[in-house]
């Protein structure tokens, strides 16, 4: 038996390959398919399952396409109601992959229909737990997202299941089994998951708060449902796309994959109000850009950024990437459901500048500059985009923290004529906030850069957070 986690660091995802005497599994598989297809092909087996941990809210399934492509069964735990054919398990319900088998426990709290695969090798020994979003490595799935699609599901209620499901189904499972979760650190399906991807569940039993035996269902709740803050926008809309269907990875990339030359790609962004991203580095970004478009750079976090800065995953959109990496680009906005690409510039943005057509540049300032101003009397505000608690970790005294996440909500603190600084942890997503801001017609931004972390290299005075009861 072979059982290997594939995992894509700007989804903070992991999607699984089981294979035995030459059948396959596929576990909450990426949009692409190929890669997984082309890996049996190695094997020489064939795809009999793809299992589904629960409808994903961060990503769009592949389950779809590789069902359309190998003929092979989708399967999802009890209560799943899919607008297409598959198969619906029972609880307890065991299948075999070769000489392996998967037993399906259903586990619902993130979702109701959240189900937890167990393994078993060839030998009959149960060989670990893929756990999607119910159990991850540090922390739990989050109870809040289901109510966004259904609001009858409260996330108390879900909490309340999730602990059942915590206590009856995963903890009385051996200490030596492996958990495989679907997310590592960076994912918003979870609160504070580590950097790890896998780990024995006995030492999860030992680690992960959620699984103190002495916890009552209400201390879990509470724990829980603490500092949990708003999930992005586009998490409902994905859900939907994963429970009622979607178009072809191939259909989208053959309507997006169209280079428009530099007048051609003027046109239609005018005519169609399509929202032109610019996915280059953040430095070139500075240096030039078509105006109003919004960096979300391709070497980042994107496809996270992209969900969480566009609220409509129909949103129409023009892409500017460097020569080579358009597909990689259209691919990655599949991945989060964004399917309506209408092109790329053809030859980059050196070719719009090349045809003589208006630009934008974004104010940059290296440290020693920036620690310059900040000893003077006088000086620019200074606005901090990164998450609260990176804020609260340690910040610059004078900062005012304005999360990237929610930036709409914070654009009346902005000044209009007097210039600011602004920056991030290294440079990413101050020049996303930067370009969003110039998009809305503010641009006296003087980004600082490399970021925070060059702000602490270059000795600049800074301070952590003080709460407000150690004052008294």
């Amino acid at each position: 038996m072979k059982l290997e986690q594939i995992y894509t660091g700007c989804l903070a995802h992991a999607a699984y390959y089981l294979e035995s005497d030459g059948e396959v599994a596929i576990f909450d598989p990426l949009r692409e398919v190929q890669p997984y297809m082309d890996r049996a092909i190695e094997d020489n087996a064939t795809i009999k399952y793809m299992f589904e941990t629960h409808f994903h809210a961060d990503f769009v399934s592949g389950h779809l396409d590789l069902k359309n492509k190998t003929g092979a069964d989708i399967v999802f735990g009890p209560t799943a109601k899919p607008g297409y054919e598959a198969i619906i398990a029972e609880d307890n319900q065991v299948f075999a992959i070769g000489k392996s088998k998967v037993k399906v426990l259903h586990t619902p709290g993130h979702t109701m229909e959240s189900s937890t695969f167990l393994v078993i090798d060839e030998e009959g020994r149960e060989h670990g737990i893929i756990t999607g979003d119910t159990l991850f490595i540090g922390d739990v799935g989050r109870p809040d997202l289901a109510q966004h699609v259904i609001s009858d599901l409260t996330e108390d209620k879900l909490a309340g299941h999730l602990f059942d499901s915590l206590r009856n189904k995963i903890m009385p499972l051996g200490d030596d089994l492996i958990v495989y979760p679907n997310h590592g650190a960076g994912s918003a399906c979870g609160k504070n998951m580590s950097k790890e991807t896998t780990d024995t569940l006995g030492n999860q039993k030992k680690t992960n708060y959620a699984l103190r035996p002495d916890m009552t269902k209400e201390e879990f709740k509470k724990e829980l449902l603490n500092g949990l803050l708003a999930p992005p926008g586009y998490f409902p809309q994905n859900v939907l796309l994963n429970i009622k269907g979607y178009e072809s990875l191939d259909v989208v990339m053959k309507k997006a994959e169209r280079p428009l030359s530099p007048a051609a790609f003027e046109a239609a962004a005018n005519e169609t109000g399509a929202l032109v991203i610019d996915v280059r580095s953040q430095q070139d970004f500075a240096k030039g850009h078509i105006p109003r478009s919004i960096f979300i750079g391709i070497d980042g976090n994107f496809a996270q950024w992209v969900g969480a800065m566009i609220v409509d995953t129909k949103q129409a959109i023009l892409i500017v990437a460097d020569q080579g990496r358009e597909e990689e680009t259209i691919t990655r906005l599949s991945r989060v459901g964004f399917d309506n690409t209408l092109g790329f510039l053809e030859g980059g943005f050196e070719a719009w500048r090349k045809a003589g057509k208006e630009y934008d540049s974004v104010g940059t300032v290296s440290t020693a500059k920036f620690k310059e101003a900040l000893a003077q009397d006088t000086h620019y505000p200074v606005f901090d985009v990164r998450k609260e608690t990176e804020y609260k970790s340690e910040h610059i005294e004078i900062a005012n923290n304005t999360p990237l996440d929610f930036l709409n909500k914070h654009l009346a603190e902005f000044p209009i004529e007097k210039s600011f600084y602004l920056h991030c942890a290294g440079g990413y997503r101050s020049m996303i906030a930067a370009s969003i801001l110039k998009s809305r017609g503010i641009h006296n931004i003087i980004d600082v850069e490399g970021g925070f972390a060059a702000i602490k290299e270059a000795g600049i005075k800074t301070t952590d957070y003080v709460c407000p009861s150690t004052l008294l």
